[in-house]
């Protein structure tokens, strides 16, 4: 039987969540079940979407963003994982209730950046708040990872090691101050197509570990390690299948960034600088290139929370 509780006095509550990065991603062959097995070091980065609930008697989804942030393509009815996310919490909790839901993005879409997860993520903990529900740390994480690989990263932020895959995350140390020049595109790549991409031109594909160099540069702070040993598996299909962010890495790499990698399964290009000099100065010069959006971030920042306004 369904429990039936009075809907709480009308208030509204915004969660942000931020963008995610992988500092590695290394990816095993196919399983039987349709996904691969991951090693990955998640790091989240200031860019964020926030996500803004209202009960009310139907449910609704609305997105809003940026006029330079095309999101005609993000769904706002039962194929959006917030919405998802929504359905999930009501069914765990064992209640009927509708929500307005309103993201506000600044997370590109399609670009490797996980915010849609962040999304997701940030429906749960909202909702949660809105309604009281008091839904636990390990309910979260559980119900995420049934949403997807990123999720529960999107529920803990700052840097942490990601297995299974993804879903399975465990927070790591990280005393590092990241610079991230963050530039996106304006064509998005799908990460089921780069994923098919991944399975035809990497040959002699292995179980993925965690590279316990990056981990050891991350823990001390150590800049310079953790530039030389970011890894992404993925970046040899999605440029297969977008040669042309080949120069986007190198145009990065000319103004003096310490590393730079294509996010997740691309578009986005990240470029590690050393300071947030050296950031402005590798933001400027991808400007001058032509390339529109182009935004630093540093990392890491935390995980999905609730905005307080004074």
């Amino acid at each position: 039987m369904t429990a039936v509780v009075a809907l709480p006095v009308p208030e509204t509550i915004t969660v942000r969540a931020a963008a995610k990065i992988n500092l590695q991603l290394g990816v095993g062959p196919v399983r039987a079940d349709g996904f691969h097995p991951l090693a990955t070091i998640y790091q989240a980065i200031g860019l964020y979407d926030d996500v803004t609930v209202e009960s009310a008697e139907d449910w609704s989804l609305t997105v809003v963003a940026h006029e330079t942030l095309d999101v005609s393509g993000v769904p706002t009815d039962d194929r959006n994982l917030a919405m998802k996310a929504a359905h999930a919490l009501c069914a765990h909790h064992g209640i009927e209730r509708a929500a307005r839901i309103v993201i506000d993005k600044s997370i590109p879409v399609a670009g490797g950046l996980a915010g849609g997860s962040a999304n997701a993520a940030a429906t749960l903990v909202a909702l949660d708040r809105l309604w009281n529900l008091h839904t636990s740390d390990e309910d979260f994480l559980a119900l995420a990872a049934t949403l997807g690989s990123d999720v529960p990263f999107a529920l803990l932020g700052g840097t942490a090691i990601g297995t299974g895959r993804g879903e399975i995350v465990e927070p790591a140390r990280d005393e590092s101050s990241c610079w991230w020049v963050v530039a996106e595109s304006e064509i998005g790549l799908s990460t089921p197509q780069v994923y098919a991409t991944f399975d035809d031109v990497v040959a002699d594909v292995a179980v993925p570990v965690i590279d316990q160099n990056l981990l050891t540069a991350l823990a001390s702070g150590d800049l310079d390690g953790v530039a030389r040993h970011l890894s992404n598996d993925l970046q040899h299909p999605a440029l297969h299948l977008r040669p042309d962010l080949r120069e986007v890495l190198d145009v990065g790499d000319g103004y003096g960034a310490l590393r730079s990698l294509i996010s997740g399964s691309g578009p986005t290009c990240l470029f590690l600088c050393a300071d947030h000099d050296t950031a402005l100065a590798v933001r400027k010069g991808l400007h001058d290139a032509g390339i529109e959006r182009v935004q630093v971030a540093p990392g890491p920042v935390a995980g999905a929370h609730v905005v307080e306004y004074s």
